[in-house]
């Protein structure tokens, strides 16, 4: 199990949004990469980095920030955050970064997924954002009129090979992992997951690891540890099964 500590970016600067929402912002430090080494610092084996400001503009804002956190760790990186174009891809690609997480474009034109799982393979993920079960593209303020299940379904047939997973309600809540809703989607799809939203304590953890074997690969980790309510040397311990 994946360990994913999550950065969020909005002016540059590191924050956390409570259910996705902008009028519900947390800023956590003025220096994303800083974030980055320690997080980097503590064991992290992968980051997960959001551009909160792309997501609304719909391509990559805070290049810069996302620019630095690439120099100054060595762990590798995926980044989301309104990337809609092969041309995005390839721009963020050559920065440095890991994975791509394509989310509004994926409701939006399928066809596009298909064409950068063909061209860049697994280097491309699949965010699926869903409210009550229902996928919510543009920043999560816009109803993609598609069940989660039904998308993940339609991402694998086009070669996705993992998706992120975020339970929108529960982003940013504390109110812990829904582990039932993650598993199934990685039942049904046949693809690996990865859960986010809601983390809260060590026992989320367990709980993600007990559906390991369901296909859910690792688990996104924003405000519990920025606020301390989950310690990350410990949640580690609990991914590698100690």
């Amino acid at each position: 199990m994946i360990i994913f500590p999550a950065i969020d970016i909005r002016d540059g600067k590191c924050v956390r949004l409570t259910e996705g929402r902008f009028d519900k912002e947390t800023i956590f430090g003025d220096y994303p990469a800083d974030m980055a080494k320690k997080w980097a610092s503590l064991g992290a084996e992968f980051l997960h980095i959001v551009d909160l400001d792309g997501a609304l503009a719909g391509k990559s804002v805070n290049l810069p920030a996302i620019q630095a956190i690439l120099d100054s760790v060595d762990i590798p990186v995926q980044l989301g955050g309104g990337i809609r174009t092969i041309e995005n891809i390839e721009e963020v690609l050559k920065l440095g970064v890991s994975r791509v997480i394509l989310g509004s474009i994926a409701v939006q034109s399928p066809e596009l997924v298909k064409v950068a799982c063909e061209k860049f393979g697994d280097k491309i993920v699949v965010g699926i954002d869903a409210r009550d079960g229902i996928v919510a593209v543009e920043g999560w303020g816009v109803s993609g009129g598609v069940e989660a299940e039904e998308l993940a379904k339609k991402m694998a047939a086009v070669g996705v090979k993992r998706i992120v997973y975020t339970d929108i309600s529960r982003d940013g809540t504390l109110t812990g992992v829904n582990t039932e809703a993650t598993a199934k989607l990685a039942r049904v799809s046949g693809i690996k997951v990865i859960a986010s939203g809601g983390v809260r304590s060590i026992q989320d953890m367990i709980d993600v690891k007990a559906v390991e074997a369901d296909g859910v690969e690792g688990v996104i980790v924003g405000k519990a540890i920025y606020t301390d309510s989950l310690d990350l040397v410990e949640a580690l311990k609990v991914a590698k099964g100690e």
